[in-house]
């Protein structure tokens, strides 16, 4: 288990980070303030600590509806349009420019010890079966977004990391070489052939143990083509860097916005169902891909209710196109249409 912790940045790498004005004190600071009410931090009657490893209340009564997934299902070439899957959670396979990228890949449950926050569902794909790759982006080192099991995997193919600052070290630990991992602060961006991959601000923090808080950044991130925008939210509180990063990098054909995980007790930490449709205005994007769900109970609850409440309120302000693929279904903006495929799970 201590392998999966991962590693903290060098000393040298440490130092290089006291010049940014968003680390202090050894530690990376989040835009805003997090903010922490356990008083009310309310749940559905049973001990927030036991969630993890007891039956879960919360849990879908059926199994998912998903699309099986293997090798096959893709191409040799990845598209030059663009193409996504949702695998679940937040984990993303995207094919835009000619080049495939793998957003936060976790194929297990998201905590090292066995049983615990284990999963509602598999994953439609197997780790072994996952296609060529270009990218890998980890927006940060949490468990639900970062897994050891994944990164050892993929540490032989040709493939280049890109992450936020500190998550490198997690990588290097694991056997990924050095110069496949390329490590970004929040405005910097990484290019291949064409494709941009620009970090962007989150309110957020990081971690994989309770000596490691915000000793790694956290980010998200605009994918930028000659033909085609995306976002990927990564974690993050509402704030005003969602208007920035619309200003700067939008519009987008499609937003991959986190709506699950909120929380009275911890109200900066992510994203209220209302927060995330003007999250979703902000970034200027033309359709809205909800992510960070249907997978995991981070915040007691129903595993459906944070869906239920976005696709409520996206049909009553009429200007959201939200999609919402089942997991492993293949998702082509303006061609695709998706379904309320949740509202039938557990029906006789």
């Amino acid at each position: 288990m201590l392998r999966e912790f991962g590693d903290v940045p060098s000393a040298e790498e440490t130092a290089a980070y006291e010049k940014l004005p968003y680390f202090k004190d050894g530690e990376f600071q989040s835009p805003e303030p997090l903010e922490y009410h356990f008083d009310r931090a309310t749940g559905p009657g049973y001990a927030s600590r036991w969630r993890f490893v007891l039956p879960n209340p919360n849990a879908p009564k059926a199994e998912l509806p998903k699309v099986k997934l293997d090798a096959s299902a893709f191409a040799a070439t990845p598209s030059s349009e663009l193409v996504a899957y949702w695998l679940g959670h937040s984990s993303l396979i995207i094919e835009m420019e000619g080049k495939r990228l793998l957003v936060d890949p976790v194929f297990g449950n998201a905590f090292p010890l066995p049983g615990v926050v284990r999963r509602f569902t598999a994953a439609p794909l197997e780790r072994a079966a996952l296609p060529p790759l270009d990218l890998v982006l980890i927006t940060h080192d949490h468990y639900d977004h970062l897994e050891y099991a994944t990164v050892r995997a993929l540490r032989g193919r040709d493939v280049r990391f890109v992450v936020p600052l500190g998550v490198g070290a997690h990588l290097r630990k694991w056997g990924v070489p050095a110069e496949r991992v390329h490590e970004l602060a929040w405005g910097e961006s990484f290019e291949l052939d064409g494709l941009v991959v620009a970090a962007e601000r989150t309110i957020h923090y990081s971690g994989r143990s309770l000596s490691t808080r915000n000793r790694s950044l956290w980010a998200s991130y605009a994918l930028k083509g000659r033909q085609h925008r995306v976002f990927v939210s990564g974690d993050s509180g509402y704030g005003e860097h969602f208007r920035d990063i619309g200003a700067r990098h939008g519009p987008f054909d499609l937003a991959f916005i986190e709506i699950d995980g909120w929380n009275p007790g911890w109200p900066k930490t992510h994203m209220f169902p209302e927060e995330v449709i003007r999250a979703y205005r902000d970034v200027r994007a033309r359709a809205l891909v909800p992510v960070h769900w249907g997978v995991f109970d981070l915040a007691r609850h129903r595993w459906d209710e944070s869906i239920r409440l976005i696709a409520d309120l996206a049909a009553r302000a009429g200007d959201v196109r939200l999609l919402t693929p089942r997991m492993g279904e293949k998702l082509v903006p303006g061609e695709s249409a998706t379904q309320a495929w949740w509202e039938t799970v557990g029906e006789e």
